[in-house]
């Protein structure tokens, strides 16, 4: 009798201890796991339980904007490089081009997507939506620099960046917001002193380092490891423009202090030169645009938007740069059938060239090719009356975007040491009597055209 009973209750053990066993599958099944995003539905080719965890979360985050009919579009750099090595498949497969998880599984600590802020309202209940379905949440602001003026520097705030995490995998969502220059602008992700720096490996973001610019994407609605998402049309536009996106803001406040030490004028003619130069610019831009030449803002145009933020006044033209490396033998014609004549012509493609034309009310378009060497950029000046050569040294920079005079335009990303090169540690203090053969800091003597080139170097019209 006794040892029946000592069985008996091994077998109750037994079963009891099986019994919680499945209990504790279960909960963990149906419940922990929707909640953590740590189970998986089926998905093509996961490869383990990491990889699916991504694949999961973004599929979490797919349903939560939604059900809140919020667009998104992917931006993400990893996943877009994989789609465009496919994305004639992937346009021509309504079901996607592969039963392998290619793309949501790949090994990343983001996916990255991108709202437009206009295209939803800042709804509470996406977050509490959010919470319920699992996931933490974070909010990055800061000001709104489209409303920063010489009249106004706004202190208010606007959302720049989401970040939803979920298990060990996180999603996050860049604000992109429209500007007056016809693009869109995304903030940087600089984090409030009382916000958990250990949220997210933040470093290894892709968008927020920097603001960036972006012409508006024309979308595609593709299906990718079972997800429909929108993406790009063209992938590999994006990723070539994400790498040279970085913006620079006007610096306001700096033009404040600039214009209380040295008021701006605010005459008749400053006011319709300005206008003239601004109708310029904008006429070079969309010329030079079509052509596919890339350019900035050089000499005293560069100089006004980095000081006071607008056109210098008594400069009375217009200065851009081109690396020669980008000339086109159609950029005459184009500016030419643009309505702006050639005012002269200096130097040739391999040296010294130099443009000019002529724009409405004598105000002039001034274009100067710049020359890369092993440590330095320059350059070239030729005195019509002597052939003399000059040389402009600059030190080696890249280029940014920027927004001037409604316009979405290239500077140098070091712009001081730009101006500075070409202007002196003076640069602040406007100078009204310029020479362009001495008055810059950088000018060099380059010898004299031989006389027999004067009539290919030296053409004015």
């Amino acid at each position: 009798m006794q040892k029946i009973n000592r069985n008996v209750v091994l077998a109750l053990l037994s079963l009891t201890s099986l019994v919680f066993l499945l209990f504790q599958l279960c909960y963990y099944k149906f419940y922990l796991s929707q909640k953590n995003g740590a189970a998986f539905s089926k998905v093509r080719g996961s490869q383990s339980g990491q990889d699916s965890t991504r694949w999961h979360v973004v599929r979490k985050f797919l349903g939560l904007i939604s059900s809140h009919n919020i667009p998104v579009y992917l931006i993400d750099p990893l996943i877009l490089g994989l789609i465009d090595k496919d994305i004639e498949q992937i346009r021509s497969s309504p079901d996607g081009p592969s039963p392998e998880c290619k793309y949501f599984c790949a090994p990343r600590d983001f996916t990255t997507f991108a709202l437009l802020d206009k295209t939803w309202k800042h709804e509470v209940g996406l977050f509490r939506t959010a919470e319920k379905m699992g996931f933490q949440w974070l909010k990055i602001i800061n000001k709104d620099p489209r409303l920063d003026g010489m009249d106004d520097l706004s202190g208010m705030e606007i959302p720049l960046h989401y970040i939803f995490k979920l298990a060990s995998h996180a999603i996050h969502l860049v604000v992109f917001y429209e500007r007056s220059g016809n693009f869109l602008w995304h903030g940087p992700l600089r984090l409030k002193q009382h916000m958990d720096r250990k949220f997210v490996p933040f470093r290894k973001l892709h968008f927020g380092r920097y603001p960036g610019a972006y012409e508006k994407p024309e979308l595609l609605l593709v299906s990718i490891d079972d997800l429909k998402v929108q993406i790009p049309k063209n992938p590999s536009s994006f990723l070539e423009e994400m790498s040279h996106s970085r913006f620079l803001e006007c610096r306001y406040r700096e033009a404040r202090a600039f214009f209380q030490l040295y008021p701006d004028d605010a005459s008749l003619d400053a006011v319709e030169f300005r206008k003239r130069a601004k109708s310029l610019l904008h006429l070079a831009a969309l010329t030079l645009n079509n052509l596919g030449v890339k350019f900035w803002l050089s000499s005293g145009t560069c100089l006004g938007w980095y000081r006071q933020c607008n056109v210098i006044p008594h400069s009375k033209d217009v200065d851009l740069g081109i690396f020669i490396r980008d000339y086109k033998a159609d950029i005459i014609p184009a500016f030419q059938k643009a309505g702006l004549p050639l005012k002269h012509k200096f130097g040739k493609v391999e040296d010294s060239l130099e443009l000019s034309f002529q724009g409405e009310d004598d105000v002039k378009l001034d274009i100067f090719f710049f020359y890369e060497e092993d440590d330095h950029i320059w350059n070239g000046g030729t005195q019509a009356k002597s052939g003399k050569k000059f040389k402009y040294l600059f030190p080696k920079f890249t280029l940014c975007w920027t927004e001037f005079v409604e316009l979405k335009v290239h500077v140098p990303c070091e712009t001081l040491q730009y101006v500075e090169a070409n202007y002196g540690p003076e640069w602040k203090v406007p100078v009204k009597t310029w020479d362009w053969k001495s008055s810059p800091s950088n000018v060099q003597d380059n010898g004299v055209w031989p006389v027999d080139e004067w009539d290919d170097v030296i053409q004015i019209y």
